[in-house]
């Protein structure tokens, strides 16, 4: 079911503040930003080997994103793992007795379908399932 590990989301409360140290003092290829409205968060790519860091800046103080740095600050938000399809993820993980945030695909960045699984069904880790889309950086 899981082809690879797509990103980590890690939640901050400002790019510009954390985007210099992951390009410059890192080095990681920086991919550019991109608000997802839907989500009430902008975020920032870099991308590292096959995978991608994901910069979290919440743009609303409801958004799951600013409740998240409220509860816990800045840090390690979820970890993404790349899927073939999505909605069959969804199905199997379902029929598992996984309890998912979301039943049915949602809009994500770079043109991706996201869902998450509930960090209850996996032992506290915020996990987000994740297809790729028509954008690939």
């Amino acid at each position: 079911m899981l082809t690879k590990i797509s990103h980590i989301g890690i939640a901050v409360t400002s790019l510009d503040a954390n985007i210099p140290f992951y390009r410059d003092n890192l080095g990681m290829e920086f991919a550019g930003i991109e608000e997802v409205a839907e989500q009430k968060v902008r975020v920032a790519m870099f991308q590292v080997g096959e995978s991608k860091i994901e910069l979290l800046e919440p743009t609303s103080e409801d958004s799951p994103v600013a409740r998240f740095i409220e509860k816990s600050g800045p840090g390690i938000h979820h970890i993404a793992y790349e899927v073939a399809d999505i909605e069959a993820a969804i199905a199997t993980l379902r029929a598992e007795g996984a309890r998912m945030i979301d039943e049915k695909p949602r809009n994500g960045a770079h043109g991706t379908r996201i869902a998450f699984i509930h960090p209850k069904s996996s032992n506290g880790v915020l996990t987000e399932l994740c297809q790729a889309g028509h954008e690939r950086i």
